[in-house]
């Protein structure tokens, strides 16, 4: 059987994953990659701070977001930095609708604009 933990331990979790992020000068961002990591498609930068705490997951503030593709691919996965590009989340999935990471597109084209409609992070049981 997996172990549980009590809801204030993955509040605790979670808020540590918050506080990293936010913890530089600078604000925390969101990088969107192709499959295996290849090729970053897009970098939004996230308000701060970032996240909102409610009942072990972790939703994201000020979406929707945007910015400028900088390459042409297939969305597939992200990760959360904090603002020295120090990874923190990774394997992120990307979608339309059910994903970690919700775009109004996966198929993103260098120059165009992507907008992220929503993205939570939920604590494991």
């Amino acid at each position: 059987m997996a172990a549980n933990y009590a809801m204030n331990l993955k509040n605790d979790r979670m808020q540590a994953v918050a506080t990293r992020l936010d913890a530089q000068a600078g604000p925390a961002q969101i990088v969107i990659f192709t499959a295996a990591y290849a090729t970053v498609l897009a970098t939004i930068i996230l308000p701060k701070p970032s996240f909102t705490l409610a009942s072990g997951v972790l939703t994201l503030n000020g979406v929707p977001l945007s910015a400028v593709c900088s390459n042409t691919g297939t969305a597939a996965l992200a990760q959360f930095q904090d603002s020295n590009a120090t990874w923190w989340v990774q394997g992120l999935t990307v979608g339309t609708s059910v994903a970690d990471i919700i775009l109004n597109s996966i198929s993103l084209v260098s120059g165009q604009v992507a907008t992220l409609t929503g993205a939570a992070l939920t604590a494991a049981a």
